[in-house]
């Protein structure tokens, strides 16, 4: 057996790192493409391997002869490489295909020794390496029939995204047998070639043949292999972090703060959200308007504060709406004068925003589990008093969640205090508090020095709309808000969502109580584990310190790495090396990581 790599092309659209090299010399982890793919070669004694190269030859044939490649190389030459495509790089190699058979790569696709590994020992002859399509694909794909011959290749410029859970991405690594190239792809190639020219793609001819169901190639399915082609500098850098390694990779992906679908196969226990909704129905409504909300401008501030007045039954001048909760607590936390008090642990936008850190006040939660109480609260701020004071209930990471009727005990004191009280329930819907929100539209305009902050990202599991709110009954600071936040700060698909929110409500309801009911399912899991602390939490996550050899770093690091697990560790943030968050999602992931934190601790 033998190999060809297509190594011609220019790589435009990487800039300047192909500005004096071909794109097989880029670097992934500090070695380049050309030179991890030869190595992924080497251990299989192939006869021969034939590069062809074109753009910046000399350079990629003096560097691969640089190489300890045990294995024979050979080159050809694509000297008309800036007015071909692949096609015509394969067509100068057709003579090697018709002497062996043949291993076919493209060389600016980078994959994991087990995807070469099911190829080569895959008894068939001739096949097409193909994984399920994912968003995050593009190129040409593939239609496959049960016994995994082809139904059809489906060229980019024909694809249908109606369609697109039938497809199968082609991975660009073919195994022609030498009878397959002999006496039917290479002969296809010419007359494909002589007919059409050389400014095509070869997978055009594996078109044709397939549409006359003669050629005997099957696919090979992929089952989680980890792959990636880079065609420009966004792909570059996520195959940095899809194959980097140990410490390297966490700090990668914890660097993105979300993106992870574009990740194949990644489950993101990092991030929190409701996976009970919306309803399908809803993102049916959503998806039919799509064009209409893509293509018109969403309304502005005035209007979208009028929505949120609405869904939340609290008047408009007491209301605006951000571009997810961040947007707010940047402005309101960098707007306040005077010092502000935070409670530790806690989500660490607010304390990041606060323009005189040297003179905040922290409360630390002192009690094994962290918890604290409304009197905890009062007790320590009246000996140590702030301007404003932040309260996030439930309380992240840690779930901590104090009642409705004392949260109201610490807004009548801090109205006492002469204090403002900045007031996160993003989380609160998910508590079993009946009573668990403070949106009421009295109890708003009643309490003036009281500012209500809710993500509806996180709990309306929509973090892609970037929505959030703020009520208060200042209706000077709200505002002042208003005019100081863009105009069009949401965007049309943000504005819909509330639009139709209200013919939803039920089925969002039904949504908490799941993910509640879930939440203890999935605690009372955690708890049989061996060294496994569970912290009580009224929110869409649990906390946990895990005792034992292992801290929570490596243990976060052994589930990103061999199970695509990216979770919350907390090093750094909790007074001690075995905290850990985990969102709570579905049962079937849910049970996904209970099973890896079994198999590892």
């Amino acid at each position: 057996m033998q190999a060809i790599v297509l190594a011609a092309g220019m790589g435009k659209r990487l800039k300047e790192l192909t500005k004096d090299n071909t794109k097989c010399m880029v670097k992934v982890g500090g070695v380049t493409l050309i030179e991890r793919l030869l190595k992924q070669l080497e251990p299989y004694h192939l006869e021969k391997i034939i590069i062809v190269a074109g753009y910046e030859a000399e350079k990629l044939i003096g560097f691969v002869k640089t190489l300890d490649i045990k294995t024979p190389i050979s080159f050809i030459i694509n000297s008309i490489y800036d007015k071909t495509n692949n096609i015509y790089s394969l067509y100068l190699a057709k003579d090697e295909l018709c002497c062996d058979d043949t291993l076919l790569f493209e060389s600016d696709i980078i994959f994991e020794d087990s995807v070469l590994e099911a190829l080569v020992n895959d008894e068939r002859p001739t096949l097409a390496l193909v994984d399920k399509y994912e968003s995050w694909m593009d190129g040409t794909c593939a239609v496959l029939r049960d016994d995994d011959s082809i139904e059809k290749i489906v060229p980019g410029k024909q694809f249908d995204y109606k369609d697109s859970s039938a497809y199968f991405k082609t991975v660009n690594i073919y195994k022609f047998s030498r009878d397959f190239s002999e006496k039917i792809y290479v002969p296809f190639l010419e007359a494909y070639s002589k007919a059409l020219g050389n400014n095509e793609y070869y997978e055009q001819v594996l078109r044709v043949i397939t549409m006359l169901d003669m050629s005997g190639i099957r696919a090979k399915r992929l089952g989680g292999q980890k792959w990636y082609e880079i065609d420009d500098i966004q792909d570059l850098d996520i195959a940095e972090s899809i194959f980097a390694t140990g410490d390297e990779k966490a700090k990668r992906l914890s660097k993105r703060y979300g993106g992870y679908w574009r990740y194949p196969k990644m489950t993101d226990f990092c991030y929190l959200v409701n996976p009970y909704y919306p309803p399908k129905k809803m993102e049916d409504e959503i998806a039919a308007s799509f064009h209409t909300l893509l293509t018109q401008y969403p309304s502005g501030m005035d209007v979208n504060s009028l929505l949120a007045a609405r869904n939340f039954e609290i008047s408009k001048e007491n209301i605006l709406v951000g571009n997810g909760a961040a947007e707010i607590i940047n402005h309101l936390v960098s707007d306040f004068d005077g010092n502000f008090g935070f409670i530790r642990p806690t989500f660490e936008e607010y304390p990041n925003r606060s323009k005189a850190p040297e003179k905040d006040v922290i409360f630390n939660a002192q009690a094994p589990d962290f918890s604290y109480s409304a009197d905890d609260i009062i007790s320590f701020f009246d000996a140590n008093p702030v301007k404003n004071l932040v309260l996030i209930n439930p309380d992240n990471p840690t779930g901590n969640y104090i009642k409705t009727e004392d949260v109201k005990r610490i807004v009548r004191w801090a109205a006492e205090k002469n204090m403002r009280l900045i007031y996160d329930e993003s989380f609160s819907d998910f508590a079993k508090d009946p009573d668990h929100t403070l949106l009421l539209n009295d109890y708003v305009k009643t309490n003036p020095h009281l500012y209500i902050i809710k993500s509806l990202s996180k709990c309306y599991g929509v973090p892609g709309l970037r929505l959030g709110i703020l009520a208060s009954g200042d209706v000077r600071a709200i505002e002042t808000l208003k005019k100081k936040l863009s105009i069009w700060n949401i965007n049309s698909f943000a504005e819909f969502f509330m639009q139709i929110f209200a013919k939803y409500r039920k089925e969002y309801d039904l949504s908490t109580k799941a993910l509640a009911k879930e939440r203890e399912r999935f605690a009372c899991e955690l708890k049989k584990l061996p060294g496994v602390k569970v912290y009580p939490s009224e929110a869409n996550y649990i906390m946990v310190c895990i005792s034992g050899s292992q801290n929570a770093h490596e243990i976060s690091v052994k589930l990103l790495n061999d199970y695509n697990l990216i979770v919350k560790d907390l090093s750094g943030k909790m007074p001690g090396s075995g905290f850990m968050r985990f969102a709570v999602r579905n049962t079937e992931d849910n049970n996904k990581l209970t099973e890896a934190l079994k198999e590892i601790l």
